[in-house]
């Protein structure tokens, strides 16, 4: 079949979503959920990959929910040819909450597809916090597909009045990463851009269910960057791996003499997440003081403004992802709003960034 790109639509128009799923029930459920958002219409629900390829060819579309596992064409088979129809098309999948579903999800991410969302249970059909992850998911891929289709120079730089802080003078002894709304993605590049030999151990909170994180821990490995696995509780933290907090626990720092050692916490939620990125930074304060570089990525919220503070506060050093690159700019944007950051830098930027300051930069 061979389908010619759709040009996007212009950035006044409403954000043009189609949903792919064999399920009747769950086409209607997520409409439901995207047509009580202002500037949000589902121009199209189909049943299987080979109708999207269709529907893609009759009309622009910003945005496409692919559900993974279809007849005739599933949704793995389905991602390829869309995005070979339409390069600037955002695909998020819609992944059962189990490994298996974790472990294709985030295969979809490194192939081209832009974000995942939990395929929606009984429960989160009625959970308003779904829809909000949903919503913000679906418009800041939108607005991300049409900035890039923008004509150079058209997108906003950072503004003005968020001025950067100089970088601490502490040498970092720990590398502390924070990301939620579209962070599997922005994590691939910014891991892959960090490379192998880090001198500091990286500590991660990603805002993600049980079953994904051990996936995720598994994908970050494969980019030729630090060494990624799950942390365990009580292991001792070594230079040039990466540590993810798992799902559904909170991860801590705890020094023991040299030695920075994992905790995992099953603690109350923080800014109604857990793991949250809050107690990871207010216990890596605890035990490095200032030796601490934060690097916050896109994200829902302001989960890490508080321990952001503290760390800040105690001398250390924060990056934040820009809003241009981010799909949604609540995380770093809080701490940049808050003048907490050295540095607001487009993704790709982020990588490099850090390592100046990890190996002694200070510009």
């Amino acid at each position: 079949m061979s389908l010619a790109p759709r040009p996007a639509p212009a950035p006044a128009e409403a954000v043009r979503v189609m949903i792919c799923d064999d399920s009747a029930v769950i086409r209607a459920a997520i409409a439901r959920m995207l047509e009580t958002e202002p500037g949000v219409r589902v121009v199209a629900r189909v049943a299987n990959g080979r109708q999207a390829l269709e529907e893609l060819n009759r009309q622009p579309i910003d945005v496409a929910v692919l559900d993974i596992e279809m007849p005739e064409m599933d949704g793995m088979q389905a991602l390829p040819l869309l995005l070979r129809a339409d390069p600037g098309l955002r695909v998020v999948m819609a992944s059962t909450l189990t490994t298996r579903g974790a472990d294709i999800a985030l295969r979809a991410l490194r192939l081209g597809a832009a974000d995942y969302i939990p395929k929606p249970t009984t429960a989160a059909i009625n959970d308003d916090s779904f829809r909000r992850d949903l919503v913000a998911k679906i418009t800041g891929l939108a607005r991300l597909r049409r900035r890039a289709a923008a004509p150079v120079g058209a997108a906003p730089a950072t503004p003005a009045a968020l001025q950067p802080r100089p970088a601490s003078r502490i040498a970092p002894r720990l590398l502390a990463v924070g990301s939620s709304t579209g962070g599997p993605q922005a994590l691939f590049t910014f891991v892959h851009g960090l490379g192998p030999g880090l001198p500091v151990p990286v500590v991660l909170t990603q805002h993600m269910p049980p079953a994904f994180t051990p996936m995720l821990a598994e994908h970050l490995g494969k980019l030729g960057g630090p060494p990624c696995a799950e942390a365990r509780d009580g292991e001792a933290l070594e230079a040039g791996r990466l540590y993810l907090a798992p799902g559904d626990r909170h991860l801590l720092i705890e020094a023991a003499g040299p030695r920075l050692l994992a905790r995992l916490s099953d603690g109350p939620a923080e800014n109604f997440c857990r793991p949250s990125v809050d107690p990871m930074l207010r216990s890596a304060v605890a035990a490095c003081g200032g030796a601490v570089l934060m690097v916050m990525l896109t994200g829902m919220g302001h989960d890490g403004l508080a321990g952001t503070r503290e760390l800040i506060a105690a001398g250390g050093a924060a990056l934040a992802q820009d809003e241009a690159t981010s799909v949604v700019w609540g995380m770093p944007g809080a701490i940049a709003q808050a003048g907490l950051c050295h540095k607001i830098l487009p993704l790709p930027l982020l990588a490099g960034a850090t390592l100046d300051l990890l190996k002694g930069g200070r510009r």
